[in-house]
């Protein structure tokens, strides 16, 4: 849509020149920040004590990358698991159920109340408590075991503790997304004879999908950077191969560097997936909303 505009005439009619304003105090506030930015740039880079050679030479280290794909792992993983145990958690929330609707809340206080580091490492030092996992039919000896310390690797651990936490912070978005679908779609599918299971995994749940994937990408990216925690249990992520590297050779700020580069990096990568979910999934929801919502595709079958 083109906007046209009429000159700004005077009381004779003749043309009155528009003159920009020069913000002064906003030009000064932008170049101090940029001094202050270059200056500190330029004590990093010139400082004798990093040696820019050895961060170029472990940048592409074979350690330093398999620790990149250790955390990748790990992130997606924990997310998958906090997403779909953060949908089970938030449809116990809502439950009409008590017992069900106060384990829920409990699990996401407990969850939410204590430190991810408590948790990976209370995960990987589970053997103190249960030495061996058993499996099996109750009052019998049929059934299956493991070895605690087996099962309950750094990887493991850490992919335990990061989707339990995750799932206690899921299960309030997707409860906020519930909540957020239009109670007209309810009230039309109760209409239509549904049970309240298929209302809410035919009608209810496709709908808030829609608010609940976009923050997602928010979740992944903390989860990159939290998987740093877990050189605690020595996951054999970024940071523990990198400070296993550091720790034989001194070379400490050059290895936090090289790991923060591939963080930052990671970090841009799913930003840019966030950017297009977000697009994806916010046009789809208008598109939605204007054809009626996913109750009225149903009503001209159950007319027919």
């Amino acid at each position: 849509m083109t906007v046209r505009t009429e000159p700004i005439t005077g009381a004779s009619g003749t043309p009155v020149p528009v003159v920009r304003t020069w913000h002064w105090g906003r030009w000064l506030a932008g170049a101090v920040a940029l001094a202050v930015v270059g200056w500190l740039v330029y004590l990093l880079v010139v400082n004798p004590h990093l040696n820019w050679g050895k961060v170029a030479e472990y940048l592409f280290n074979g350690r330093i990358l398999d620790g990149v794909w250790v955390t990748i792992e790990i992130s997606v993983l924990a997310t998958v698991l906090g997403l779909v145990l953060g949908v089970l958690i938030a449809i116990m929330r809502l439950s009409h159920n008590p017992v069900l609707s106060k384990l829920a809340t409990f699990y996401i206080w407990f969850f939410r109340g204590t430190p991810v580091l408590v948790q990976l490492i209370f995960w990987y030092n589970l053997a103190f408590l249960f030495p061996e996992l058993v499996l099996k039919i109750p009052f019998t000896s049929i059934g299956l075991k493991w070895d605690t310390n087996e099962v309950m690797t750094g990887f493991t651990s850490a992919m335990l503790g990061l989707g339990l936490n995750l799932a206690a912070y899921f299960a309030e978005t997707v409860r906020a997304g519930i909540q957020a679908v239009d109670h007209g779609q309810t009230e039309a599918a109760y209409a239509l004879g549904m049970t309240p299971a298929k209302r809410m995994r035919v009608i209810v749940l496709p709908q808030a999908l829609r608010i609940i994937i976009p923050p997602t990408g928010n979740e992944f990216i903390s989860m990159l950077k939290t998987t740093s925690l877990v050189y605690v249990v020595a996951g054999h992520d970024l940071m523990t191969n990198a400070s296993q590297i550091y720790k034989a050779n001194n070379l400490i700020m050059e290895l936090l560097i090289v790991a923060s580069l591939w963080y930052m990096l990671m970090t841009a990568v799913a930003t840019f997936l966030q950017s297009r979910l977000e697009r994806r999934f916010g046009a789809e929801a208008v598109r939605l909303v204007r054809g009626g919502g996913l109750a009225a595709r149903f009503m001209p079958k159950v007319a027919a």
